[in-house]
């Protein structure tokens, strides 16, 4: 069986409806994007992204490792401050799939706890992006019953050496449509590739018309 490889940017439409309990999209009736980054906040990454949205007048979606907030809690202010939207993203980047029930549990409502004590009460977003984007169901289910699940629409690779800031923008450009959520990271690992495709991508959609939201 030959697997389509587009599969790598862009998950079906279909295949989206088949796992239910996550949202791979936002509002697909107006032509609007958001805008999200995953393993944050580092100081060697972040800072520059922060300000290159803010030169754009862009708002993201965060969704934060909670060691990173332990360890820079300054910089996890600063984005909150910014008027960015912050989500969970475990605290050590766990994947469900590879842990038990519990030590996931543990280990979500962990970074929940050390975000809330770092932004204080104002911080109530409630969204969760399993790493990877893989959980069990029952992790799921639990999750669930206070979190909006996070997943994609678009994933740019950014995090790929073997990719190049002008492919991934390419990538944008080939899969986006209405409601795209794109997956960018603030990571050290894709430093190198964000920094420089996000002033493209971001370029790109306002020129096609966009409206930047967070979820």
């Amino acid at each position: 069986m030959r697997i389509n490889p587009n599969i790598l940017y862009q998950i079906p439409s279909w295949l989206q409806r088949l796992v239910p309990g996550v949202e791979w999209r936002g509002d697909t009736t107006h032509k609007c994007v958001y805008l999200t980054f995953d393993d944050g906040p580092v100081p060697e990454v972040t800072p520059q992204v922060l300000d290159i949205l803010d030169h754009y007048q862009v708002k993201a979606s965060f969704f934060w490792v909670g060691e990173n907030v332990y360890r820079y809690p300054e910089l996890a202010q600063e984005v909150f401050c910014r008027g960015h939207q912050i989500g969970n993203h475990t605290f050590n980047h766990l994947p469900g799939i590879r842990v038990s029930h519990s030590i996931y549990s543990m280990n979500w409502q962990l970074c929940d706890e050390v975000i809330t004590k770092t932004l204080g009460p104002k911080w109530k977003s409630h969204l969760f992006r399993p790493p990877y984007g893989r959980m069990r169901p029952r992790q799921q289910k639990q999750v669930g019953k206070d979190h909006r699940i996070i997943l994609w629409d678009i994933l740019t690779h950014d995090y790929n050496k073997d990719y190049t800031p002008a492919r991934i923008t390419r990538i944008v450009q080939r899969y986006m449509r209405n409601g795209s959520i794109i997956l960018m990271h603030d990571s050290k690992k894709s430093a190198p590739n964000t920094l420089e495709a996000l002033p493209m991508i971001i370029e790109w959609l306002q020129a096609e018309g966009y409206e930047f939201r967070t979820l």
